[in-house]
């Protein structure tokens, strides 16, 4: 049982690192480029049918699913990094009026100690 569960930890690691290796890949615009190129390939052959099904179909299970996909990945990836330097930038910002207030606090302290004597 315990070599079972070994192999399912090994094996899930290999997938998780295959799955974020072509995760990468497919995430970036050069990937967009090609799979443009590719969906392209197949435009003259819809358009020659006429058929609106066809070439309706086209767009939408070719080009879009196609196309959109590694887009809209690296239009997430943009987002996020986005929200990881707002994020940096308002920790930043807590952080100084954290010491700020230290500051003020000690600064009270020590009159009210002061006063005290």
């Amino acid at each position: 049982m315990a070599k079972n569960s070994e192999l399912n930890k090994r094996l899930s690691s290999v997938l998780e690192l295959w799955g974020e290796r072509i995760t990468s890949v497919v995430g970036t615009m050069w990937a967009a480029i090609a799979f443009t190129v590719l969906a392209i390939i197949s435009l003259p052959a819809a358009l020659v049918t006429g058929d609106p099904v066809i070439i309706v179909a086209w767009v939408a299970q070719t080009f879009l699913q196609l196309v959109l996909l590694p887009i809209i990945m690296v239009g997430q990836n943009v987002q996020s990094r986005k929200t990881e330097r707002r994020d940096n930038e308002t920790h930043a910002a807590v952080m100084a009026a954290h010491r700020e207030t230290r500051e003020i606090l000690a600064e009270l302290r020590a009159v009210s100690e002061k006063r005290a004597k």
